[in-house]
């Protein structure tokens, strides 16, 4: 049996793979394995619950609070609210654990499960085994749960988007009142909060895709579709514009001509900034093996040093820990300031942002200039998980892969990779040459799919 728990938490279709069933669960497993240390101070364990705007949370949140309280711990519920809000009240407040309840940035008929120790940090992959241990050997006839008075309870706390808002405002105050802004909100957990931190630090917003349905989140807007946000850039003569996924963890920008600044263009601005004001941390910036050569260029131009992980926010955070370093992020808009934060943080990597093009006295696109990205094709090969592992070792794949390296001559690079949160394996080149890697990407793509079935 494939592992539950992918790179963040526990993902897929609500109702089909992930259940209320599952989540009850999770919810079980999660106050038996959490809870047990139990330092929050209170007769029993407290658990943080929040949520995106899919239409399928409530049901999910129903299972989850069951699973939880019948475990005797005590559930706190936030309703929507961006993940990075519940990794801070979570620690602020003493929770024993957080639960956020998103797919991310994936369409509305996913959803997700994923886990907050009380430090505020995601779970590292033990504790997310001992979790699966429970989830996977539980007997709903036999499983021992609290009864009577040891049963837990559920309240909500209604203020606690405004307390995250807060908390944002004094972590990252910039004076944004010369500023014509454009936010797309994805339809999502940033349209509780994001046009109102705007509007109070003094900027002018056009506010799009801010009216979630529960289907439309992340459809057509948003950090994986920008191209609405660069038109109405242009449209309203905005300075930039800003597009948040679906949970709010992650930023891409757009500059006043409506030109893409993608994550590592973001991290290198920032870091940049941080290292003139002497607050970057052995001039280091962490980020992942997908990050573009590109950064490697500027690195080297500016004196900094980069510490490449495998992919995933939870890999980059773990490297940050353990060589203090302060910046770290991925080519997708995941950026963690961990000075401010314990996990990525698309609002506040926002106004990282801006403070940084504000300090500099300059423009987007001028701050932006200092890392030229090299053209990159990433396609998706959709294939069922438990053919991922059996794709990634095929001779005649890894073959093609290394001839296609050598083809590239040192000017470019081929990485393929397993999703971690879908059922598919990403093929990533990049090179001088955009025809060239388009056609090595889409050949790869169909040699996967052709061998492995494609479900696409």
């Amino acid at each position: 049996m494939s592992r539950l728990f992918g790179t963040d938490g526990v993902r897929g279709v609500a109702n089909k793979d992930l259940t209320p069933e599952l989540a009850y669960r999770l919810g079980y497993a999660g106050a038996v394995v959490l809870a047990s240390a139990h330092t929050c101070g209170a007769n029993k364990p407290k658990i943080i619950i929040g949520m995106d705007t899919r239409i399928s949370c409530k049901m999910l949140e129903a299972a989850l609070v069951s699973g939880i309280c019948s475990a005797g711990a005590n559930v706190t519920l936030c309703g929507v609210i961006p993940t990075p809000g519940i990794a801070y009240l979570t620690r602020k407040y003493h929770f024993d654990a957080g639960i956020v309840i998103s797919a991310s940035h994936n369409s509305y008929e996913y959803n997700g499960i994923k886990f907050f120790a009380g430090t505020g940090f995601k779970l590292p992959d033990q504790i997310e085994d001992e979790i699966e241990a429970i989830v996977q050997n539980f007997d709903m006839a036999s499983e021992t749960r609290k009864q009577g008075a040891d049963v837990g309870t559920c309240v909500t706390m209604d203020d606690a988007a405004h307390l995250y808002e807060e908390h944002l405002k004094r972590r990252m105050s910039v004076d944004l009142t010369d500023y014509t802004i454009c936010l797309d909100c994805s339809n999502g957990a940033a349209s509780v909060i994001a046009p109102k931190i705007f509007e109070d630090l003094g900027a002018t917003n056009y506010v799009i895709h801010n009216h979630p349905n529960g289907l439309n989140i992340n459809k057509d807007c948003g950090s994986t579709h920008i191209e609405d946000l660069c038109r109405t850039v242009i449209e309203k003569k905005c300075d930039l514009g800003l597009a948040f996924d679906g949970d709010a963890d992650r930023l891409l920008a757009v500059d006043a001509n409506g030109n893409l600044v993608d994550g590592d263009a973001i991290l290198s601005i920032i870091a940049l900034d941080m290292k003139k004001h002497g607050e970057l941390h052995d001039d280091t910036i962490v980020v992942t093996v997908m990050s573009n050569l590109g950064m490697d260029i500027m690195a080297k131009e500016q004196g900094l040093s980069l510490k490449k992980t495998k992919v995933g926010d939870r890999y980059v955070l773990e490297s940050m820990l353990d060589g203090n370093f302060n910046i770290g992020g991925e080519q997708s808009g995941h950026v963690i300031l961990s000075d401010h934060s314990t996990t990525g943080d698309g609002i506040l990597t926002a106004l990282a942002l801006l403070r940084a093009i504000t300090r500099k006295k300059t423009t987007l696109q001028g701050a932006a200039s200092v890392i030229s990205i090299l053209p990159q094709v990433l396609l998706p090969a959709h294939i069922a998980n438990e053919n991922k592992t059996i794709a990634m070792e095929d001779t005649d794949l890894l073959a093609k892969i290394a001839s296609f390296e050598e083809d590239l001559q040192g000017k470019g690079r081929v990485l393929v990779r397993a999703s971690g949160t879908e059922p598919m394996i990403r093929v990533m080149l990049e090179g001088e040459d955009i025809e060239q890697i388009t056609e090595m990407a889409q050949e790869l793509v169909q040699m996967i799919c052709e061998k492995y079935g494609s479900l696409a």
